[in-house]
């Protein structure tokens, strides 16, 4: 078996009615920006927070009668993870799944409230996969794979479907990257309908494996290092997705963790949309410019939103910093009053705004009559916060 348009339209009928139909949202911000029109498709206000529902029900409604007595198993960074939870507990199949000891804290809690049960091990997904594998075989449960499943890729192909019914005239569409499921899906569903439009994936440069593959000509595992995009850090994609990409996919670019950061801030600050680090990704390639966007109509996939919230203000917080609207640097002031008074002041007049600050006279390099003043001001940008180090300067402090 393969998976082709007829196996993606099928799968369509089967899912249609346990599934929300997302919306495909305009950003005229971007259009400003780059000339050509981007649409987001919010996967990330899918049942479960993510487009991996969709596969996962898709897989379990093709499940013989005898496979669902045995129960299933599968691996999962989290969002594959609840959709199994969930169309198993529905239908009253005992589901298993192993998660990594890093998976975000609200995933693996989720996919306990729809009703899996969870075991942790490891630090990324394929050790997770691994012991996955471990407990297939002492069970003989039924192991539901994330992503090289026929299946799953024609249940994440019907989000290709969608995207053409709602807006037919698009050239682009940008699609995450893990092991390649909704990458390999997406594509042949729209490839299949119109050959002309680009497909293009985007994977976190911290775990590339789909970049490799290519290189290689085969599935081959990467050392993967950590990323905010937890959904997509693969160190092997699937054997199946890559010779769907190799056939439909045009190109596969790399985003860095800033750029994945910055395009959470955008999505959150522009256009109210939460999303988590591989929903993130393919926003991150049009804004660092790796992606022609004029005079074209680009869909952006956000494909999940299941962001740990104890992560959202550490990749906020460094998102701001590298767009310079957060700044910490340290000054020398004497000792004696009024000065705090007269530097936070230079501060005020500029409308940089104070986050925190505090000072110290234990430094062994500063005089007996110093104090150092360590600051976090708050700018509008870049440019605002260099004029006010400018002002600073001026005033005669040295900053450090």
């Amino acid at each position: 078996m393969t998976v082709t348009l007829e196996r993606i339209k099928k799968a369509k009928e089967t899912i249609e009615n346990s599934i929300k139909r997302t919306p495909l949202i305009e950003c005229p911000t971007l259009e400003e920006e780059f000339g050509g029109k981007v649409f987001f498709k919010l996967e990330n206000l899918q049942k479960t927070g993510s487009f991996k529902v969709r596969g996962a029900l898709n897989r379990i409604a093709n499940l013989t009668e005898e496979e669902k007595k045995r129960g299933v198993i599968a691996s999962s960074a989290g969002n594959h993870a609840q959709g199994i939870a969930l169309g198993a507990t529905a239908q009253g199949i005992k589901a298993t799944i192993v998660m990594p000891e890093t998976a975000p804290i609200a995933k693996v809690a989720a996919t306990k409230g729809y009703g899996g049960q969870v075991v942790l091990h490891g630090s990324v997904y394929d050790d997770a996969f691994a012991k996955a594998c471990e407990i297939q075989k002492e069970t003989g449960a039924v192991f539901l794979h994330p992503f090289d499943d026929d299946d799953v890729i024609a249940g994440q192909g019907t989000i290709g479907l969608e995207i053409l019914e709602d807006a037919n005239d698009i050239d682009t569409v940008l699609v995450p990257i893990g092991g390649g499921g909704i990458l390999a899906g997406i594509a042949t569903a729209v490839k299949s309908l119109n050959p002309n439009i680009r497909v293009i994936g985007v994977e976190s440069e911290n775990a590339a494996s789909m970049t490799e593959a290519l290189k290689n000509g085969e599935c081959c595992e990467v050392c993967a290092q950590p990323t905010i995009a937890d959904g997509i850090a693969v160190k092997k994609v699937g054997c199946k997705t890559l010779e769907l990409v190799k056939k439909y996919v045009d190109e596969v670019v790399t985003v860095s963790e800033a750029e994945i950061a910055e395009a959470i801030l955008f999505l959150m600050e522009k256009s109210k949309v939460v999303a988590e680090g591989a929903g993130a990704t393919p926003l991150a390639a049009i804004l660092a410019g790796k992606i022609d966007c004029k005079n074209k109509k680009t869909c952006a996939v956000v494909s999940g939103g299941n962001i740990d919230i104890n992560l959202v203000e550490r990749v906020l917080n460094r998102a701001l910093i590298n767009k310079g609207r957060r700044y910490q640097f340290k000054v020398k002031v004497h000792d004696r009053f009024g000065e705090i008074e007269k530097l936070l002041g230079l501060l005020t007049a500029n409308r940089a705004n104070v986050l925190h600050i505090t000072q110290s006279m234990y430094n062994g390099d500063l005089g007996i009559t110093m104090q150092e003043v360590t600051l976090v001001m708050e700018c509008s940008d870049i440019q605002h916060r260099d004029r006010v180090l400018e002002k600073i300067r001026e005033a005669g402090y040295e900053i450090k």
